[in-house]
């Protein structure tokens, strides 16, 4: 039996930002851009999408006199991202 997708993770820009959220565990905004090749505007509304459904945290803050945003995965984005990767191996009928 296969189980849903969480529609929100299933973006490519949304699943790359929570990847290297998991494994990073905070990043600063132009490292995301960076990483992903996403623009800035494109970015910032994913990270938006992300922070509403309470997957991340994002901090803006400033380095000296330049703004910082900083993005944290939450517990809930975890579980989240590990219900997705376990939802995806169903799909492909890993470990079973």
């Amino acid at each position: 039996m296969f189980q849903p997708l969480n529609p929100l993770l299933h973006s490519e820009l949304r699943l790359a930002v929570m990847s290297l959220l998991v494994s990073a565990e905070e990043a600063e905004f132009p490292y995301i851009k960076e990483q992903t090749g996403a623009t800035a505007g494109n970015l910032s509304v994913q990270l938006d999408k992300l922070s509403e459904a309470g997957y991340i945290s994002v901090e803006k803050t400033f380095k000296g006199k330049r703004p910082c945003t900083i993005c944290r995965i939450t517990p809930a984005g975890l579980k989240a991202f590990e219900e997705y990767i376990e939802a995806l191996k169903s799909y492909l009928n890993i470990g079973k």
